[in-house]
């Protein structure tokens, strides 16, 4: 969930239950207070009925207004208690009132306010109940919950709005940097533009990004100017001492150990050659230097390697398969033709003689299968560097240097045991 997306659904959900309990809060204290003024207005009719006991000696006569009704009624001395209390209010209808009420032909039951109370007269003790409609009050609660529920809902809609078009334009640099980040690519001597903002946060955050990016630049091109010149430096004295030993083997009188030692030696130069290309390939494909592409058509380009180890397969007495599809992908082609020629140089150092290896390639995947030792290998141990089985004359990069070329294409690199063969699985994008 993004971040504007995720401050908006709090935002909202806080300002909502905010709002619910102010509403709430409004409501009651409203309430209260129209409850308060109903309850001095029966207080008032109960003065004016003490003073005109004390006055006339007697109770008044009993009315009715449209929305008060008097009511007096014996009772045993001392045993009302005087109280307010929420009751009914029974509202005759006018004989000419067109809205009469078609199950109460007389009347119809409103709610109402009532006060209980009592008075002495002439040694008789009275009750006295007085209640007034509480139509008209409950009338102006709805109106002002009306109002407020709307306010709450304009409000909502006019924060949701202001939130996006307010938060949407000061969050636009962040984005506009997050956008450069993406492209960024550390080989490109292009550097981050400053970005244009008033915002102090966002102008600290460019600045460190910025920085970030050019100590990153620094550092990638002292590294790279390193291994360039150490691969260079090596180079020289392993092509002496090659051109020494092709002399030296040359020479007549050597013994049979001799003659091993200096096998030896130049196996072990020619292996320290290939380890020091390998590697310096590998830091090219991390950093992206290669980068010229092109469509290549992988059918092609996968006869043209199968041939070109025609007479490895002969030697080893394998057996080769190939069913290929057509394909093409946009990549750079001398990676893809190392990339092809390191796992067929797998499948074929680590089978055995008289073994198999099939290769298919298909709109989804290629697939290189060879036979070999009974048992899987251990997962994704093989392509972490130097990595490589007892034995095995191989540098232990080939199966890395595979899996940092696929990742530069988006391919994907994999693999599975299915005895008795061993699988190496290059998946390709799902087109669009």
């Amino acid at each position: 969930m993004k971040l504007l997306a995720r401050y908006n659904r709090v935002n909202l959900i806080t300002t909502i239950v905010i709002m619910l309990i102010t509403g709430f809060a409004y409501y009651q204290a409203i309430s209260s207070v129209l409850t308060r003024q109903k309850n001095k207005d029966l207080e008032d009719e109960e003065m004016e009925i003490f003073e005109y006991v004390a006055l006339n000696h007697s109770l008044p006569q009993t009315f009715e207004t449209k929305h008060q009704q008097i009511a007096f009624s014996e009772a045993k001395p001392n045993s009302i208690k005087r109280k307010f209390v929420d009751t009914v209010y029974f509202k005759k209808w006018d004989k000419h009132n067109p809205k009469r009420n078609r199950y109460h032909a007389t009347g119809d039951y409103e709610p109402g306010r009532g006060l209980i109370s009592s008075v002495t007269v002439a040694d008789k003790y009275y009750k006295i109940e007085v209640i007034e409609s509480k139509v008209e009050t409950e009338d102006l609660l709805q109106v002002i919950f009306y109002i407020t529920i709307g306010v709450i809902i304009l409000l909502l809609m006019i924060l949701f709005a202001t939130n996006r078009l307010i938060l949407n334009r000061l969050w636009k640099p962040f984005y506009g940097l997050m956008q450069e980040l993406k492209v960024f690519n550390i080989a490109d001597p292009a550097t981050i533009p400053k970005i244009n903002t008033s915002i102090d946060e966002f102008k600290d955050l460019n600045a460190v990004v910025t920085d970030m990016t050019a100590k990153a630049k620094t550092d990638y091109l002292a590294l790279k100017n390193f291994t360039e010149n150490a691969s260079h430096e090596l180079l020289t004295p392993i092509a002496v001492i090659n051109s020494k030993l092709d002399t030296l083997i040359q020479t007549d009188n050597f013994s049979e150990w001799q003659s091993k030692l200096l096998s030896d030696l130049y196996s072990g130069v020619s292996r320290l050659n290939r380890l020091n290309q390998s590697l310096l390939l590998l830091v090219k494909i991390e950093n992206r230097i290669l980068q010229d592409q092109q469509l290549i058509n992988l059918r092609e380009l996968v006869e043209e390697m199968v041939m070109q180890f025609e007479e490895i397969f002969h030697d080893k007495e394998l057996q080769l398969t190939y069913k290929l599809d057509e394909k093409a992908i946009y990549a750079n082609r001398y990676l893809i033709e190392i990339l092809i020629s390191n796992l067929i140089t797998n499948a074929i150092r680590h089978n055995y003689v008289g073994g198999e290896i099939i290769i298919h390639l298909t709109n989804e995947s290629f697939v290189i299968q060879n036979t070999g030792e009974n048992f899987p290998l251990p997962g994704e141990k093989i392509f972490t560097r130097f990595h490589k089985s007892s034995g095995s004359e191989g540098s232990g990069l080939g199966l890395t240097i595979s899996r940092q070329i696929c990742e530069n294409f988006n391919l994907g690199l994999n693999y599975r045991y299915s005895a008795p063969y061993h699988n190496f699985i290059i998946t390709f994008p799902a087109q669009a």
